[in-house]
């Protein structure tokens, strides 16, 4: 009788798992069957959700109940506390497995090449929102002394950076933050939060949904200014064909030709301004330059050359996430992501690496909902088991599901399970309850383990 088909995925987010889901629901989990791990680095699953979205957004994360039920299938199991390539190498996986994907996602920042952006007090998006996530790798503090900030960015991780500066801490604490982080939020000093696209309101990469929540705060009032309110040619074309885009700039217009009220934080979207220069004094971060630009007809802009200085004590940078490069895989330097057609990883060659894909961010680079990550790991999934139809996935050396354990025991690796995840969950559910929460983190990487009987 054939055995399973042998799948290991690294990186156990909502990419991976989506991926994991497209697998149990093909033919061949039917026959010959299925047989998929999934290895993550950190102690827990759901990677982005649980490590990247804002804390105050508990309807996102209500996609974990989703994600719930692939990995409660039989045919697959969790290996958390697993890093590649340090615990386990694509060697290893290969003499395990007949296939491997990665939906490993993207945790650096994006570089921003302008003046001072190394100054004391310009800090990156994803180190914040790693913080204010209680990721265990990170600093257990954040200094907030600016009252007036900068945040340099407009898409949903500028918002959500935004919003966390202009809440309150007692508005937070509610959600699942840990106590450093609400401890961390009740000394912020932010009064003024001001948010800078380069572009126009028609180009703006929020979600209507997302923008429209920073309305909501009783302490944050919105504020855009009305000459930012501009079209051309090409915007008016964006907002035809693109509905989010269209509502996006409706929510902004009626801000813009609102009265300002008096909720006490103040939240500053402004346009046309491109960031040119973070200045400094004795190292540290006292202001941003911006260029005003204009609209060129299409949609893009042009500098003015029209310069502003702006008094700030910290500046957040939200352009862009960057993939961290994966050992033994080729990669593209500039998109920060690994070749791939299809999904199938191609080398320099040109030729497909056998029997390794990638899905997600790596795949594509950091861009979309999370649900948009779903196609891609549909296609993915189709060609592998197209690849497997073929005849052209390699033959492991160990295909036996009790050899990986075996292999992680010999290397000392403490490694997590799905079993330990219900652990954990009702570990920080349990410390939440005392003060009506939903639950509390657990921050430190040794206090997961244990939690989740590692």
């Amino acid at each position: 009788m054939p055995r399973p088909l042998r799948v290991a995925i690294v990186g156990a987010g909502p990419a991976g798992i989506y991926a994991a889901d497209a697998l149990l629901k093909s033919a061949v989990a039917v026959e010959p069957g299925v047989s998929i791990d999934l290895f993550e680095r950190m102690p827990a699953p759901f990677g982005l959700i649980r490590y990247g979205v804002a804390p105050d957004h508990p309807r996102i994360k209500g996609i974990i109940t989703a994600l719930h039920q692939v990995l409660d299938k039989p045919q697959a199991r969790l290996f958390g506390n697993v890093d590649y390539p340090s615990d386990i190498s694509l060697d290893d996986l290969r003499s395990f497995y007949d296939a491997v994907i990665f939906s490993t996602g993207a945790t650096a920042d994006r570089a921003l090449d302008i003046k001072g952006v190394d100054l004391d007090g310009s800090y990156g998006a994803a180190d914040f929102v790693s913080w204010y996530d209680g990721h265990p790798d990170v600093p257990r503090t954040w200094p907030l002394e600016a009252e007036k900030v900068a945040v340099l960015g407009v898409g949903n991780v500028a918002l959500d950076v935004a919003r966390i500066l202009a809440k309150t801490a007692e508005e937070l604490l509610p959600t699942e933050i840990p106590p450093n982080v609400h401890e961390g939020l009740k000394a912020n000093k932010a009064l003024e939060v001001h948010v800078f696209g380069r572009r126009g309101p028609a180009q703006a990469k929020f979600s209507p949904m997302e923008l429209r929540e920073l309305d909501h705060s009783p302490n944050i009032e919105v504020i855009v200014d009305p000459e930012d309110i501009d079209y051309d040619e090409g915007s008016i074309a964006t907002r035809r064909g693109n509905k989010q885009a269209d509502m996006v700039a409706k929510t902004l217009e009626n801000w813009a030709i609102r009265d300002i009220g008096d909720r006490p934080h103040k939240l500053f979207l402004h346009f046309f301004e491109n960031p040119a220069e973070i200045l400094g004094e004795d190292g540290k971060v006292v202001g941003l330059r911006t260029e005003r630009t204009a609209l060129d007809g299409t949609g893009n802009v042009k500098g003015t050359g029209e310069f502003k200085d702006w008094e700030f004590g910290a500046v957040y940078r939200a352009v862009g996430y960057l993939s961290d490069e994966l050992p033994k895989l080729p990669w593209d330097v500039a998109s920060g992501t690994v070749p791939d057609e299809g999904g199938r990883v191609i080398e320099e060659s040109g030729q497909h690496l056998q029997s390794t894909y990638v899905t997600g961010w790596i795949r594509r680079g950091p861009v979309g909902l999370i649900g948009h990550t779903k196609g891609d790991a549909n296609e993915t999934v189709a060609n592998l088991l197209e690849d497997f139809a073929g005849g052209r996935l390699h033959e492991p050396a160990a295909p036996e599901p009790a050899a990986v354990e075996a292999f992680l025991g010999e290397r000392n690796i403490r490694f997590t399970t799905w079993e330990g995840w219900y652990k954990l969950d009702a570990a920080e559910k349990a410390l939440g309850a005392p003060e009506g929460r939903e639950r509390v983190k657990y921050v430190e990487r040794e206090d997961m383990l244990r939690e989740s009987g590692a």
